[in-house]
């Protein structure tokens, strides 16, 4: 025999709006409002010769704090350049027009993100501008790839200069 009735329809009626709004709630948390909804934003531009793994959508820090994230990345077809655009929120309008930009990594194996060093310029970047100052991304594997296989004689690999006596000068 099934119980059924108007106090069983609204409880299981009730149960589901409740479970639809805790995943409303869970995905808007965990995407930090990226709908559009998270207020004003500003883009800047970096060029870099190596990106490395960076992705749209990662992280944009000053001194670790998130302060805005990758919007997208394109290659400048007549300087062969990344061109990277960043996506700013609007409380940090007033970065200094020498802020340099660098992409690093998370720990060993983690993901990547642009850090940028603001600078003392009393001039700041206006909105669609350009970071000057960029430091490309290092590549691990390449290089633990050229000290394996450099000879591991010296700095630069090279045992003909590495073990050369050094010149002296002609004395008067």
């Amino acid at each position: 025999m099934a119980i059924r009735g108007p106090r069983l329809e609204f409880a299981v009626g009730a149960f589901l709006l409740l479970a639809l709004a805790s995943l409303l709630v869970l995905a808007l948390a965990s995407t930090n409002q990226r709908f559009g909804f998270g207020g004003d934003r500003y883009e800047l531009t970096a060029r870099f010769s190596q990106v490395g793994q960076l992705r749209a959508q990662a992280p944009v820090k000053i001194g670790g704090v998130v302060i805005g994230q990758v919007s997208g990345i394109a290659l400048d077809p007549v300087r062969f350049d990344s061109i990277v655009t960043l996506s700013i929120d609007g409380r940090y309008r007033d970065l200094p027009a020498d802020t340099a930009a660098g992409i690093f990594t998370s720990g060993l194996l983690g993901e990547n993100y642009i850090g940028l060093s603001p600078g003392g310029d009393p001039e700041t970047l206006k909105p669609g501008e350009e970071i000057a100052f960029t430091q490309p991304a290092v590549d691990l594997l390449q290089l633990a790839g050229k000290y394996m296989f450099s000879g591991g004689s010296g700095p630069s690999g090279d045992t003909a200069t590495d073990t050369a006596p050094p010149v002296e000068e002609p004395q008067p």
